[in-house]
């Protein structure tokens, strides 16, 4: 047990990379560290300690992470440089050669991060903990705030599928849950703070419960249950996961948004057969076509990978044709990365990079045509939108219960409300792929 004391106020600094899942966790950690008495960093501070939050889910990750770790050191010397996440599971040596880097963590250890903190104060000599990922089987709670508006509550953590491209399960380890009661107790906390959104993140949250006897269709349905939290958000979910069941809950559920996130991957069943997925190209029609009939205006998201070995030309073409014929939102498009220790290693057909940057520049217009298609068809009703907070620049945004980004002239007071705006125009796709609407409060 760390007193309270033990490390008088420090300053933190916290570097984040990656999925949503990873932001929840930093926030968690930074909850942690400051019962213990430690202090966030503020822009202009000079931090004590630094903690990175890795990512590895391609090559870039790995290599924008030791930029930044290698940037940090630089820029704080004196400061004790404390990696964990992913890349730091993944190859810890390589993290821990970094010049710089004092302490290398496993991506169980995150709530631990204080003991290990108080070892290097006493001792200064490198730490490296890090379990094998099969060894992995704690479930560390995480929730994080975006803009005091939206809460990222971790239900789930692990992956159990293997597909052949993905390192996820040697980063994350087995498939594991929190309890319903235990989620329903930080929702309920979420409320008493004043959140009013909760998306549900995970890295496959289809699976949860997986062991048990409770599956997601009954945490949600607790979930439901908690008064002041206006909006649920289901994040990424395994088409093979999302059950009839789940959809027609969301579609009789005033509470769970119209809202899907699901990763395709690839519109070719032979190059699914390739990746090790779990369900081929009718399936996944299937749900978009079950989505639809459910709730037509459900905004639906699908993760996209290019370039994967075995994609050929005319592999890429069939996906391209396929997802021409979806009724879907918006692609997210990812150029394939080798990773090592993957199985896709074993596959011949390795695509150019440049075939890589030009399919994915193609799915990328075809997002586009696809976003602006589905927003078109809301310009002049009216739907429910989460006012944020103003930006620094004096924009105000907030989301309709669809995912439409929308700007709105700033009302202070409309701040973390839910309010009936108008929508009036299409104003521009951003530089992320989002959409931006204009529209005008009806209150």
């Amino acid at each position: 047990m760390i007193d309270n004391n033990t490390f008088g106020t420090r300053r933190v600094l916290y570097k984040t990379f990656g999925c949503k899942l990873n932001f929840a966790e930093t926030s968690s950690v930074g909850h942690l560290l400051a019962e213990r008495g430690f202090v966030r960093a503020t822009d202009g501070d000079k931090p004590d300690i630094i903690v990175v939050n890795t990512c590895s889910v391609t090559e870039l990750a790995d290599r924008k992470c030791r930029q930044a770790i290698r940037s940090l050191v630089r820029r704080f010397p004196d400061a004790t440089v404390l990696v964990t996440g992913c890349y730091a599971q993944l190859k810890p040596g390589e993290v821990a050669d970094i010049p710089g880097v004092d302490i290398v963590v496993g991506t169980n250890a995150k709530a631990r991060l204080a003991e290990y903190i108080e070892q290097w104060d006493a001792a200064h000599s490198p730490i490296n903990e890090v379990i094998p990922a099969k060894d992995l089987r704690e479930f560390v709670p995480a929730c994080s705030a975006d803009d005091r508006t939206r809460h990222f509550l971790k239900v789930q953590d692990g992956c159990d599928y293997y597909c052949s491209y993905c390192t996820i399960p040697m980063a994350r380890g087995r498939s594991r849950s929190g309890s319903i009661d235990s989620l329903v107790a930080q929702a309920v906390s979420v409320a008493a703070e004043g959140g009013k959104e909760i998306v549900l993140t995970g890295v496959n949250i289809g699976d949860f419960g997986k062991g048990r006897t409770d599956r997601l269709i009954d945490l949600i349905r607790e979930l439901d249950k908690v008064d002041g939290i206006e909006r649920y958000r289901i994040s990424s979910i395994e088409p093979d996961l999302l059950t009839d069941e789940i959809i027609r809950f969301v579609a009789d559920s005033k509470r769970f948004m119209p809202h899907f996130h699901t990763p395709l991957q690839c519109g070719s069943d032979e190059v699914l057969r390739l990746m090790r997925r779990h369900y081929d190209s009718r399936l996944f029609a299937d749900k978009v076509r079950a989505i639809r009939e459910s709730i037509p205006d459900a905004f639906i998201g699908v993760d996209l990978i290019v370039g994967t070995r075995g994609e050929t030309d005319e592999e890429f073409e069939i996906s391209r044709r396929f997802i021409e014929g979806l009724d879907i939102s918006r692609l997210h498009v990812f150029p394939y990365s080798e990773r090592p220790g993957t199985r896709a290693l074993q596959l011949g057909g390795a695509v150019s990079q440049a075939d890589k940057q030009r399919r994915a520049a193609v799915m990328l217009r075809m997002s586009d045509t696809k976003l602006h298609g589905f927003a078109s068809r809301f310009i002049g009703s009216t739907r429910p939108v989460l006012v944020e907070h103003a930006r620094p620049d004096g924009k105000m945004f907030g989301l309709t219960d669809n995912y439409l980004r929308v700007e709105i002239t700033r009302d202070d007071t409309l701040a973390n409300t839910v309010v009936p705006v108008t929508l009036t125009a299409i104003e521009d796709v951003d530089d992320g792929g989002e959409c931006i609407i204009r529209g005008e409060v009806a209150l």
